[in-house]
């Protein structure tokens, strides 16, 4: 139990043509259990941005939080508020593609408007910096036909632009917790969910 998993029971099959039943219902118990710590393992990574400036004026964890409060405080739904917070965690491991990578998290739990203002902020993001670094300012125009062009739009320029002030007051990450706990235990889209019939 103390690594995660419901019991010290294993499937018996050394490659998966010779599973049975009994085999798989070990592991679809032992995936059950090990799911639910999903959100603490969500909120342990996104720690390891605590530290890490980037040469930015406040680190990456600051800037989630910021981020987070800003659109909380606004009225924004909580599935909302969990995108804002999450919506750079892939920084660490996908610092060339990180909107796809937070993307990919959070796609089973949130809503088809909210997945796509996080796997898009990149493009979005850019409207601010981009000319800067030699690229297209514009390259968010790309999307321009999208029906969550706008929501995406609001998100960077409300919230996610404006989350690097050293002086702005935040809500700890213990603030957020319960609000990841409550989204990312009702998946709502999943190969792994079975379909109502």
């Amino acid at each position: 139990m103390a690594d995660g998993h419901a019991t010290g029971e294993r499937a018996k099959f050394r490659e998966m043509l010779e599973g049975t039943k009994e085999d798989w219902e070990i592991i679809a118990e032992n995936s059950r259990i090990f799911n639910k710590g999903l959100a603490k393992r969500v909120l342990d990574h996104l720690r390891l941005l605590d530290g890490d400036f980037g040469g930015f004026p406040i680190d990456r964890l600051q800037h989630s939080l910021q981020t987070a409060t800003r659109a909380h405080r606004d009225g924004r739904d909580e599935e909302y508020v969990v995108c804002a917070l999450l919506h750079d965690i892939g920084d660490t491991l996908g610092s060339m593609n990180h909107p796809d990578v937070a993307a990919a998290i959070l796609k089973p739990f949130v809503s088809e408007a909210n997945l796509w203002m996080v796997a898009n902020h990149g493009a979005f993001q850019g409207y601010y910096f981009f000319e800067y670094l030699g690229l297209d300012k514009n390259m968010r125009e790309q999307f321009k036909d999208s029906p969550h062009y706008q929501r995406c739009a609001e998100f960077c320029h409300k919230y996610d632009q404006a989350a690097f002030d050293p002086d702005y007051e935040s809500e700890p990450l213990e603030f957020f917790e319960p609000m990841v706990e409550r989204v990312f235990s009702k998946p709502k889209n999943s190969m792994y969910l079975r379909k109502q019939e």
